[in-house]
């Protein structure tokens, strides 16, 4: 199965915020959309990086509360990893593995067009193997 088939029927708006929007509105951000990361965009439709609650952590520990006020391209992790909707889901979720990150921006032809985590990946997964199981107990009772 590929990313592009995951995300298929789902809304085709991704929340991302500026580069030079304030730490505190990207904060404001995660908590009222209840979400764990959001792409970073430089005033136009490519990805920068990623702004996460990983970074909010790292940043709290070395800055205190005046990292609310910093710029979220001083804080964001840059550059962002990103993957085509043809990729293959295990393929991302290895990549996710690999370089131990959460999430991954869709994109095609230079545009985000979904946003996908860990939790979507392992979670098709889990389906994906319950399916196979019943599939096979259905076959042996049969």
């Amino acid at each position: 199965m590929t990313i592009a088939r995951l995300i298929a029927g789902r809304s085709t708006e991704v929340w991302s915020i500026e580069a030079e929007d304030t730490v505190a509105d990207a904060v404001a951000m995660l908590a009222t959309k209840r979400i764990g990361a959001l792409p970073v965009r430089d005033g136009g439709t490519r990805v920068i990086g990623i702004f996460s609650e990983r970074d909010v952590l790292y940043c709290l520990q070395t800055r205190g509360a005046e990292m609310l006020n910093l710029k979220v391209r001083e804080v964001m992790t840059s550059p962002a990893i990103t993957i085509d909707p043809a990729t293959r889901v295990d393929e991302a979720l290895g990549l996710m593995t690999r370089r131990r990150i959460r999430h991954l921006p869709v994109e095609k032809d230079g545009t985000v067009i979904g946003f996908v985590s860990i939790g979507d990946l392992v979670k098709y997964r889990i389906d994906t193997i319950e399916a196979e199981a019943e599939a096979l107990r259905s076959y042996i009772a049969s």
